[in-house]
């Protein structure tokens, strides 16, 4: 029998939630618990009837869930403006931002209506816009920003030469790429809003390896049937081998971002074997994310890119 691995989530009441990538998998443990400790969880996703079906979860679960939906596709740099418009119009402060939809490894090559490498334009420059157009309400609540990233940032590097992968696409070298600019830019994240005031924290969170639909089958991504490795993923998951579950691998963005005793820079992930699995705990920065002048570069190039701005 597997054992129970939970952690405790403190009251979250009047404090409103955004979470990417809401609507299945991880995103939607972690926006089911915020929700069930009274938070106002709003999930941005690109289906709708997913989405739908999300809340129609979560609130089957806990009845009285606040619970809405928004439209996103981090794909796109004017979904994420128009987003980041509508929560502007709706004045709220925004207490959590939970940075966790992405995209793994397309077996060809595929760009973003903006014309970035999938990868890269939708899990790091997707959500460096959303942070950036965010900025105003992350303030006002005082928010704690926490940005997903993956074991796989612990390898490969950034492809300075050719960010967008045209010349010699490599699925998994640019999915680690795409992790490792997104883990610095949460970094320089924290120093910046430490040195100029803006009252955020940021923190970095990894799921370890479990059966999530990063690696199922993902026709619009060319990818037609589940991947071998997420065949292994799920059986060693089932039998409690090695690799969490979908529950315990939302743990550690949860402990980021609801845990009373963290503090910003912090980085979360599991504590098991390899790092694979097990309860959360604290994480020793990757070597790829250590170097400060090369987290600066990335959140120059990045905002560029994303035509985005931070402003004091």
């Amino acid at each position: 029998m597997r054992h129970t691995i939970d952690i405790a989530v403190p009251d979250l009441s009047g404090i409103r939630a955004v979470v990417t990538g809401g609507s299945d998998g991880i995103g939607l443990v972690l926006s089911r618990r915020l929700a069930a400790a009274g938070a106002e969880v709003v999930l941005p996703v690109r289906s709708q009837s997913k989405g739908k079906a999300a809340i129609d979860a979560i609130r089957q679960a806990h009845p009285s869930a606040d619970v809405s939906l928004r439209r996103l596709d981090l794909s796109s740099l004017d979904s994420v403006s128009a987003l980041a418009d509508t929560l502007s119009s709706e004045g709220r402060p925004i207490g959590i931002l939970v940075n966790n939809a992405g995209v793994m490894t397309p077996p060809s090559r595929r760009t973003t209506s903006d014309g970035f490498e999938l990868q890269f334009g939708t899990n790091h420059l997707g959500h460096v816009a959303l942070v950036s157009r965010l900025l105003p309400l992350l303030r006002a609540g005082r928010a704690r920003v926490v940005s997903q990233i993956s074991i796989a940032a612990n390898s490969g590097s950034i492809n300075w030469d050719d960010l967008n992968w045209e010349r010699s696409y490599d699925g998994m070298r640019a999915y680690s790429q795409s992790k490792i600019a997104f883990g610095l830019f949460g970094l320089e994240l924290g120093r910046l809003s430490a040195q100029r005031g803006w009252g955020i924290s940021s923190h970095l969170s990894h799921p370890g390896i479990a059966p999530t639909g990063l690696l199922a089958a993902r026709p619009e991504l060319d990818r037609t049937s589940q991947t071998t490795s997420r065949r292994v993923i799920e059986a060693l998951s089932r039998r409690g081998l090695l690799v969490g579950t979908t529950e315990t691998a939302a743990l550690p963005a949860l402990y980021a971002a609801t845990a009373v005793d963290v503090t910003s820079g912090s980085f979360h992930g599991p504590a098991g074997l390899g790092h694979l699995g097990g309860r959360p705990g604290p994480q020793k920065l990757y070597s790829r994310l250590r170097d400060r002048a090369e987290a600066r570069r990335v959140w120059e190039l990045s905002t560029e890119l994303a035509g985005v701005g931070f402003q004091d």
